[in-house]
């Protein structure tokens, strides 16, 4: 008894020892501090074995499309001419020099190109693709019919290319659907319902964010460090704004195949704050914060809906099939918080709580992804489901006696009774 309870605290420590904060994690890696910018990391993530006698026959997937340029020309424009500017006028130091050389060769590289898809993303939807194939190789086996659709954005439809053409190529037999049309916006990309853009704009959402920059923008070290004259960044300067607009270009970069980088203007510490002003605005107006009265996933409800009737459809099939649908993270996030993945659906008035469990960063990350898997079993009528997000299995808000495998019904019985709930 004396050596279980020894092993048990043994366990405990071991678990409290590797259970990083989000502060250690983007100290040991800066990048994660991108939040939706943050290039799709590594997945090592290994698959648990299915039940005796189950075998993958479905797969359904709702994909972000992957890394890409900054979306608003003024994103790269507005910097480069503040430093520019202030180039001109002789105030730059040598560190702000290169700052704008560097902003001046991304604002060249991206010129025409804003939203565009990088050759980063397609790679990393190869690489979604490939791993699929590699997990679940009974689905995508002989000719089997894989329906893949996309929003009307070029970023989206171009991943949606890639992990098709790399399925494709892994098995010539494969047959493709691909689409791409307006009628199916209103549940790839629901544009929104009024009364949840009215939330986001409310009186009570504009102080709490307002209330966040203050906390979380400290520019004053970085403003010394590139420009030599105090007074003209007095005067000239929206040295908050400069600070963030640095931020963005910064951590895109890692979107693209360049040697060139920004974050070392950065410390640590700040790359840490700037994260939780992101952190905590993607919460409020995408999450299920109490701010919002925790409405805004429900804008995902047309998504999770097509997503139960598909999966009607096809576990009836007698051949496998497939689904992929390609879309964006302002959609990826609040289906993530609807379906309650893990610690997705974590609700807190406490925002200073907030990143000890809900980190934007492990949920939509350029490519993120969220995959149904369903097996079935010979003579048997269970269909067993499991729900990865980012190809790594999560837990589901439904009790299970083979977890992380659910039962479909149960599963299904769940997500339909909440969205009845949420449509009275």
């Amino acid at each position: 008894m004396k050596r279980l309870f020894l092993l048990s605290v043994l366990c405990l420590l071991v678990l409290g020892i590797s259970a990083q904060t989000a502060k250690e994690e983007i100290f040991v890696d800066v990048h994660r501090s991108a939040a939706n910018y943050y290039a799709y990391p590594a997945v090592t993530a290994v698959q648990t074995a299915p039940p005796a006698g189950y075998k993958p026959f479905y797969l359904s997937h709702y994909a972000r499309h992957g890394s890409r340029f900054l979306i608003d020309p003024d994103d790269y424009e507005q910097p480069l001419e503040v430093m520019r500017e202030a180039d001109r006028n002789g105030v730059l130091t040598g560190l702000g020099k290169k700052t704008l050389c560097v902003l001046d060769s991304m604002s060249r590289m991206a010129k025409g190109r804003y939203g565009e898809l990088t050759p980063l993303g397609a790679r990393q939807h190869r690489g979604i693709a490939e791993r699929m194939y590699k997990n679940f190789p009974e689905i995508f086996k002989g000719q089997v019919e894989i329906d893949a659709r996309s929003t009307v954005v070029i970023r989206c439809i171009l991943s949606m290319m890639a992990e098709c053409n790399q399925l494709q190529a892994l098995n010539p037999k494969l047959r493709f659907k691909n689409d791409a049309s307006y009628h199916d916006m209103y549940y790839m990309n629901f544009s929104g319902d009024p009364h949840i853009k009215e939330m986001r704009k409310s009186p009570e959402v504009k102080a709490a964010k307002e209330s966040i920059r203050k906390e979380h923008i400290h520019p004053e070290r970085l403003m010394k460090t590139l420009f030599a004259n105090t007074d003209y960044l007095k005067w000239k300067v929206d040295a908050g704004e400069l600070m963030t607009s640095l931020f963005d270009v910064a951590s895109n970069m890692q979107s693209h195949d360049t040697g060139l980088e920004l974050y070392s203007l950065f410390t640590k510490e700040e790359c840490y704050d700037l994260w939780q002003l992101s952190n905590r605005g993607w919460y409020i107006s995408f999450g299920p914060s109490p701010l919002t009265k925790g409405e805004m996933p429900s804008v995902e409800a047309n998504l999770l809906e097509n997503i139960l009737n598909t999966a009607d459809t096809c576990v009836v099939r007698k051949d496998s099939y497939a689904t992929l649908r390609f879309g964006h993270e302002s959609c990826l996030l609040p289906l993530a918080c609807l379906l309650e993945l893990d610690n997705c659906g974590y609700q807190t008035d406490d925002l200073d709580k907030l990143d000890a469990i809900w980190r934007n960063y492990k949920i939509f990350p350029m490519a993120g992804n969220i995959q149904f898997v369903f097996y079935r079993k010979k003579g048997s009528d269970d269909i067993l489901v499991k729900v990865l997000l980012n190809e790594r299995e999560t837990k589901l808000p439904v009790k299970s006696d083979v977890a992380p495998y659910y039962h479909w019904k149960d599963v299904e019985l769940y997500y339909r009774n909440k969205l009845e709930a949420l449509r009275k």
